[in-house]
């Protein structure tokens, strides 16, 4: 039952998102129409539910060609191909608004696993890669919640960035990520839409362990 309560519950929430939050989004997309490089929405080859493809779509936060310049897929604080209000909708995570209409579409969930291009997902470990998406990705999830501030510490680490994240982040993720397969359920799933807005009210929380008491520890 819980797939079906699951997607049921996803059509609801999206639908009614979608509804309340247009009016807010409008303003977003002229703004972006207006500046920049006067393009709105962002797509992007991502990896789903059961590995198969989808295009993720996002409000555009960055150059049309920043996967071919600078430090490439990799995200850093203050990154100079940011558009003038893309830092703002990524701090704020307003670009992933449009991902509504993935979920209204059924490549994605409220809640589930990141979904990634190939080259951050050939980072997991074998064995995460053949598990982590027997769930739908999802516009946020226990991974986004630990990981909010990734780009700082990508852009803190005196290591090579891409190294960084093969060898230290990544792992980490893939146990999140696995964890989350092993105790999806609603209930799961509610605590970990309240945690996300717990997230951007307060960054710095820790309130996420004290829920999940199981949760792997993050040592980085």
């Amino acid at each position: 039952m819980y797939p079906l309560i699951k997607r049921l519950f996803d059509i609801l929430v999206s639908g009614i998102a979608f509804i309340v939050l247009l009016p807010f989004m409008i303003p977003i997309v002229i703004i972006l129409l207006l500046t920049g490089e006067h393009y709105v929405f962002y797509l992007q080859k991502r990896i789903g539910y059961k590995r198969q493809y989808f295009n993720i779509i996002k409000f555009a936060t960055m150059l049309k060609d920043s996967p071919n310049l600078g430090t490439g897929l990799i995200t850093v604080r203050k990154d100079p191909r940011l558009l003038p209000i893309g830092g703002f909708l990524r701090m704020t995570k307003i670009n992933e608004l449009p991902q509504i209409l993935n979920v209204l579409k059924g490549d994605m969930s409220i809640v589930g696993p990141r979904p990634l291009v190939d080259k951050t997902f050939n980072a997991y470990p074998a064995e995460v890669q053949e598990k982590i998406y027997d769930s739908k990705p999802g516009i946020t999830g226990i991974g986004s919640i630990v990981f909010r501030d990734e780009e700082e510490l990508l852009t803190n680490t005196k290591m090579d960035r891409a190294e960084y994240y093969n060898t230290v982040i990544a792992p980490y993720k893939g146990e999140l990520e696995m964890w989350y397969n092993k105790h999806k359920s609603l209930s799961t799933d509610f605590w970990i839409i309240f945690l996300t807005a717990w997230a951007i009210i307060s960054p710095s929380s820790q309130l996420h362990y004290k829920v999940f008491k199981d949760l792997p520890k993050r040592e980085l």
